[in-house]
């Protein structure tokens, strides 16, 4: 390691990556907007928030939990343009409101760590 190292290290820092319990809460901030796919919601965050990633493997595992708890539902949908069909997650009217505490967990903790920055 060199100095100049740590000097870019903090010019450009490697990007953050999103927990399971951070997945949760952003993918419910997003589906209380409307409903996306995985694809989509992985996009959404790096440009929304450049810093911060979001894995495959704990975007699908929070999309199966948050199915599992009955949170959301999915379906399949024929695109356009596109070979196979995309599965479309949206949230279900009943779990509005809880959905709504859960997003606010992550909109704190994004003004959080940014203030921190």
């Amino acid at each position: 390691m060199k100095f100049d190292d740590i000097y870019q290290f903090f010019q450009d820092p490697p990007p953050n990556y999103l927990n399971k319990e951070l997945a949760v809460c952003y993918v419910l901030s997003v589906l209380l907007q409307g409903e996306s796919y995985g694809t989509l919601l992985i996009q959404k965050l790096e440009k929304e928030y450049p810093t911060y990633r979001l894995s495959d493997t704990v975007l699908y595992s929070a999309l199966k939990f948050l199915e599992e708890s009955k949170a959301i539902s999915g379906y399949w949908k024929k695109v356009e343009g596109r070979g196979r069909p995309r599965r479309m997650y949206q949230l279900r009217s009943e779990w509005r409101k809880k959905a709504q505490e859960l997003a606010g967990f992550w909109r704190d903790y994004m003004t959080d760590d940014r203030k921190a920055m």
